[in-house]
């Protein structure tokens, strides 16, 4: 019999994702970013990698079964005051974390719709998102999906997304399929005077907010869209409105990629404790 869950002062914070065993992104980048804000966080593994920074190497999904028992334990005992997902990989999962989460509902889901690895790697089966559009998203507080992203939820071609004012449309247009509020990512896109524009629109933002950052000089990006879910997962959880926790997440990565770490010899990890403790070891850029 699962105890009654207990509340806590400690904000706490769930990630339903997969496991990276080079450490840089999945629930290794999660934990670290909650941990670095103050967060207790916990962890659900959908599928655990074989990966480094030079790619994926292998998958192996968990059955659908022990990731939805990870999220009842979890939730039973501890709770969380919001609960992220990242990597989920197939439909059968998605199903088991929706019917995990209707059960044991949660102040605040972020969904990020991963699909493809910073190697190119695709760690989202194609089938699988529609049960992504129809079962997962609808639950979500807020949505963050990159611009290769967006578009392949859309079904539309990633060219067609290439002005901020495109941005905001195809956010809306997310906004159409039932979602809450939506995150688009600019990170693919060229960055106009060097600076990084990502678009937040939906019933949390009155208007349309648009985030610029500047864009540092480094090919060592692995764990950006997961860390910087965690990062609003951690921000919620401590209670911050969504739009403030948006903006204060994307501080919070701006320094862990501005400080990334040359991790092995491809695509290196951020550095998370960036904004509180510089590498021992500057990057290569």
């Amino acid at each position: 019999m699962m105890q009654n869950v207990k509340r806590h002062s400690l904000p706490r914070a769930l990630t339903i994702a997969g496991s990276d065993s080079g450490g840089g992104a999945g629930i290794q980048a999660d934990l670290k970013t909650m941990q670095e804000l103050g967060v207790f966080g916990m962890s659900a593994v959908t599928a655990v990698t074989a990966q480094n920074s030079l790619g994926v190497q292998a998958v192996c999904p968990l059955p659908p079964e022990v990731a939805a028992a990870q999220i009842d334990s979890v939730l039973g005992d501890i709770g969380a005051d919001a609960v992220k997902t990242g990597m989920l990989h197939d439909a059968a999962v998605i199903e088991a974390v929706a019917d995990a989460l209707e059960r044991r509902p949660v102040p605040s889901l972020i969904v990020d719709p991963v699909m493809i690895a910073k190697s190119g790697d695709r760690l989202l089966k194609a089938d699988a998102v529609d049960a992504l559009k129809r079962r997962l998203m609808p639950m979500a507080e807020l949505i963050t999906p990159n611009i290769p992203e967006a578009c392949a939820l859309l079904g539309i071609g990633e060219g067609e997304i290439r002005t901020e004012r495109d941005m905001i449309e195809t956010a809306r247009e997310l906004l159409a399929l039932g979602i809450r509020n939506v995150l688009l990512k600019g990170g693919h896109l060229p960055a106009a005077g060097g600076t990084c524009v990502d678009v937040l629109c939906g019933a949390d933002a009155a208007e349309p907010v648009v985030i610029r950052a500047p864009r540092a000089e480094t090919r060592h990006t692995h764990g950006t869209g997961c860390t910087l879910s965690a990062a609003i997962a951690a921000f919620r959880a401590r209670g911050t409105p969504l739009v403030h926790a948006v903006r204060s997440a994307r501080r919070f990565l701006g320094e862990a990629i501005a400080h990334a770490i040359p991790t092995g010899g491809g695509i290196g990890s951020l550095w998370h404790a960036a904004h509180r403790l510089k590498p021992p070891v500057a990057a290569e850029r």
